[in-house]
């Protein structure tokens, strides 16, 4: 070894002796993402939650200055895109959108994975179901729609939104549960999706649907159908003429799809507060606001201990919905 290499890498060696004494890291060590973070979303491609995501990513990407690549992982009913994300290495290369599917499948026996199977990082969006009828009903009001339903006999009057044991289905339980009627007072006729099930309604098939307003919004718009209230804390500002069941009935009672980021569980902590906070911008930021806006979709924050909280409600919730309607196996 040369004198001047031997020096150069005395100096070296002081130089990190020295920054290692002060507390600092090598740059690399502190730099977080050094590399393209991959997101995997376990839903199909063109949906509200792909989409979602993809405007996530794109935003994350030109905070924080690396790729985040959305990655489709389908299948089982959410369970394959779910247990990817759960299983990754914890390391902040792989963070996913957690849906209100979390909270089901497990009660389903589909999979073992819970909420707490992630490290959660932010809640970012729910969508509420609405009540709606056909317009040609004779109901008004969601009360009016209620004391009818309470008057009849069990099955007499037919809902849909989606399949049975879905998260719509699971809504119009819950609100049953809430009026103190049984599970099975209004019959679930199960649907492949809110589209259909709008259609349906208007064709004069059922005489209810519960699901998100931005889904049913087609069919309002063009004069077939009316949403009488939601099932959610505040009114939505897109539809600010429909009412909450609490405004409407003095029924507490709010459920609803929600997407939220999460990653492996034992994350790093300053891994996950630098996630946390560049999703906060995200949330704020003028682009991501009139994306949700213009699709109808709703928009809610939670940091990470909130959003902990959130998941631990619901599935508590819908644990309680799938008893009570008999899909329970848990």
């Amino acid at each position: 070894m040369s004198k001047i290499s031997r020096r150069t890498f005395a100096a070296s060696t002081a130089a990190v002796a020295a920054s290692a004494a002060f507390g600092f890291k090598p740059a690399l060590a502190q730099a977080y993402p050094a590399r393209p973070v991959t997101v995997i979303v376990p839903w199909g491609a063109g949906g509200g939650t792909d989409a979602t995501a993809r405007i996530v990513a794109a935003l994350l990407e030109k905070d924080l200055g690396q790729p985040f690549n959305v990655v489709n992982r389908t299948g089982g009913s959410g369970v394959v895109g779910h247990s990817a994300i759960a299983s990754a290495q914890p390391d902040g290369y792989t963070i996913g959108m957690l849906t209100v599917e979390i909270s089901m499948m497990h009660w389903q026996g589909l999979t073992d994975l819970t909420p707490k199977s992630y490290t959660p990082l932010a809640l970012m969006n729910e969508d509420p179901p609405g009540i709606q009828v056909s317009s040609s009903s004779p109901y008004k009001t969601v009360k009016e729609l209620a004391d009818a339903i309470k008057a009849a006999p069990p099955g007499k009057f037919k809902a849909s939104g989606t399949g049975q044991g879905g998260i719509w289905h699971l809504a119009l339980v819950g609100w049953m549960q809430a009026m103190g009627l049984p599970a099975n007072q209004v019959a679930w006729v199960p649907s492949n999706g809110a589209a259909p099930a709008m259609q349906d309604l208007a064709a004069g098939g059922l005489d209810l649907t519960t699901c998100s307003v931005p889904e049913a919004r087609a069919i309002i718009e063009a004069g077939k159908a009316r949403s009488l209230a939601i099932m959610a804390p505040a009114r939505n500002p897109v539809f600010k003429d429909v009412p909450t069941l609490k405004e409407a009935m003095g029924i507490d009672y709010a459920t609803g799809a929600w997407r939220g980021i999460g990653a492996p569980k034992n994350l790093p902590p300053e891994i996950a507060t630098k996630l946390t906070a560049a999703l906060k911008k995200v949330y704020d930021s003028a682009e991501f606001k009139d994306f949700m806006t213009n699709r109808g979709f709703g928009t809610v924050w939670g940091d990470a201990g909130q959003f902990a909280s959130f998941m631990d409600k619901g599935d508590a919730q819908m644990g309680e919905a799938m008893k009570a309607a008999g899909l329970s196996k848990a």
